[in-house]
């Protein structure tokens, strides 16, 4: 069980099975331990311990006024170089360990997806949709292959893969299945039903493995939903899990995202999550475009991100919160960051004063798993824990 106060992560024997999930052995179940309990050891013990560093060299002199004069100092320093190889070298080992749990026993695991999706066409797969260069050029978060490249027919590796690691990276704070951002969507969305706002066609762009969107449609049966990527992959797992977790009122499409085929005002909701900051500055105008042509009027876009970069958050911080820039295969991040998205919403068509913004926690189930909200501030692992800033437009 989970230890709030101490931010002790449960066991990763607690995260939530269906029937698709990889099963663990001994091992596998043992490194994803070790791993999750050092990210939380690194953010927890060794990261105020390089805040401590900075502090003693910039003593004395005139501070830093940029990330890239924070980044100048801290590269000569023995324990953030520590701190920085020991969470690439996590983030690398939570990959392997994935990858060869999922490749063990991948036929098992395309045959069990086959037998959920075949015959149901909320499935649809689409071969001729290109990777974009900006997703195919990277193994986004050190992932082999990222999340689109497949190894066999029907492959589903990518999702299982995403879907069993990311409990290391969070420490277990997004919850049993890895979910706590689509909780506290359903959250909001019911604080919004009081006003009268219920959606009746929700859009998820960037599914992926459609953590975030299975929540909504379990808390709205009679919501029709389209979640849309485009890599194949992961959408074959995504439609398998949530079918094995009883849902059916999702339509995954392997569609990319800057153009989509929809009749304008066709949903209610739109939401990404964690998902702008993995585009490019050619493709953010045309998805954010996308957004407002496929958008209702009154309806509502919820783009879930991490903070941005203003001239307010401490060049310390910027810095921090860039290191996924430089050492966990994100080259969008700093960019989409440093962008002021109230501008790029309003060029793509959002009234300005219809644009606002809230903090949003990974909703939980507190008996077993840390909240986010209610961990302690010197806890922040800069982009890791589940809290996020939402750019909420209403149309």
């Amino acid at each position: 069980m989970a230890n709030t106060d101490r931010q002790v992560p449960p066991a990763w024997n607690a995260v939530g099975r269906h029937g698709v999930f990889p099963e663990a052995n001994h091992d596998e179940i043992a490194r994803f331990n070790f791993l999750t309990n050092l990210n939380m050891h690194l953010a927890s013990r060794v990261l105020p311990g390089v805040r401590k560093a900075y502090d003693k060299r910039i003593e004395g002199t005139t501070a830093p006024s940029s990330r890239r004069e924070v980044g100048e100092l801290l590269r000569r320093e023995p324990l953030y170089q520590l701190w920085s190889s020991l969470r690439r070298n996590t983030m690398e080992m939570r990959q392997q360990n994935s990858r060869a749990m999922v490749f063990r026993q991948l036929p098992d695991l395309i045959e069990k997806a086959r037998q959920l999706n075949d015959g149901h066409d909320n499935l649809q797969m689409n071969p001729a949709v290109e990777i974009p260069r900006y997703v195919s050029a990277v193994d986004t978060h050190c992932m082999p292959g990222s999340y689109h490249t497949e190894y066999c027919d029907d492959d589903v590796a990518a999702g299982a893969n995403y879907d069993s690691g990311i409990f290391v990276t969070t420490a277990g704070m997004l919850g049993r299945y890895s979910d706590g951002g689509g909780q506290a969507l359903v959250e909001w969305l019911r604080e919004e039903a009081k006003s009268g706002y219920r959606p009746k066609r929700i859009l998820d762009i960037g599914c992926t493995v459609g953590h975030n969107i299975v929540p909504l449609a379990q808390a709205f049966p009679d919501t029709e939903i389209l979640a849309i990527d485009v890599s194949a992959p992961v959408l074959r797992y995504a439609h398998a899990r949530a079918r094995s977790l009883g849902i059916d009122n999702i339509t995954f499409r392997q569609e990319n995202a800057e153009s989509i085929a929809a009749e304008d005002g066709s949903f209610d909701l739109i939401i990404t999550c964690m998902f702008l900051h993995e585009t490019s500055n050619l493709a953010l105008p045309r998805i954010l475009a996308e957004t407002h042509r496929l958008l209702a009027n009154g309806g509502k876009v919820v783009h879930i991100e991490q903070p941005q970069f203003t001239p307010d958050m401490p060049p310390y911080e910027q810095f921090m919160r860039d290191w996924d820039t430089r050492n966990n295969n994100e080259p969008f991040w700093g960019t989409l960051h440093d962008l002021d998205l109230f501008e790029a919403m309003a060029q793509a068509g959002f009234a300005r004063e219809n644009i606002t913004t809230r903090n949003l926690f990974a909703v939980v189930d507190e008996t077993l798993f840390p909240s986010a909200a209610k961990a302690a501030a010197d806890s922040e692992d800069y982009g890791r824990k589940p809290a996020w800033h939402t750019y909420i437009a209403s149309k």
